[in-house]
């Protein structure tokens, strides 16, 4: 596949993944109770694991190999993309798909000690990537707008800054703020 006609199709596919998504966190918003039972054919969508493939190799950690010895440029040279991807999604479709344990690495920290590391294959970043971009907009309805750990858009320092515009408020006031930044967040879509 060219390179122009990769881009198309990730074009296309990114367009799909938001509107299915859209669909989903609409639907675990409207409804908080609902089940959502039929996710596992989306994990094996194309366009899901296009952009799940895109969100790996763009990430800095593709040049790092798992335990088969497999770099994102690796597959793009001697496999191809579109090979890998219908491989992969054929066994995630017909459940053979097993992730593979992860390569450790130990990793210097700041005070001396070692951390562990794990390194997945190519193949479980691009099936977990894919589920992230299913499960996320789910349970990011169930989020309050206040939330700011491990989210999409939100950082240590959004939280630090609500933090402090709401402290510069006296007690009333800042019943206040607090009740005019929580209804205007509800309203917004992810």
């Amino acid at each position: 596949m060219n390179t122009d006609a990769l881009e198309w199709a990730l074009m296309k596919a990114e367009r799909r993944v938001l509107e299915i998504q859209t669909k989903l966190h609409r639907w675990a918003t409207d409804d908080p109770d609902r089940r959502f039972d039929d996710l596992f054919n989306l994990v094996a969508d194309p366009a899901f694991l296009l952009v799940a493939w895109d969100r790996v190799r763009g990430n800095k950690g593709a040049r790092t190999a798992g335990v088969d010895g497999k770099t994102a440029r690796y597959i793009e040279a001697a496999q191809g993309v579109e090979v890998f991807l219908d491989k992969l999604r054929s066994q995630v479709k017909d459940r053979s798909f097993t992730p593979v344990p992860v390569r450790e690495r130990m990793i210097p920290k700041a005070n001396g000690k070692l951390r562990r590391l794990g390194i997945p294959t190519v193949a479980d970043r691009v099936v977990q990537a894919s589920l992230k971009l299913l499960l996320e907009p789910i349970f990011e309805a169930d989020f309050l707008p206040y939330s700011y750990g491990f989210r999409p858009k939100r950082r240590a320092h959004d939280a630090i800054a609500e933090s402090r515009f709401l402290a510069s408020y006296s007690y009333s006031g800042w019943l206040r703020a607090t009740s005019r930044r929580v209804s205007t967040r509800s309203t917004m879509r992810p």
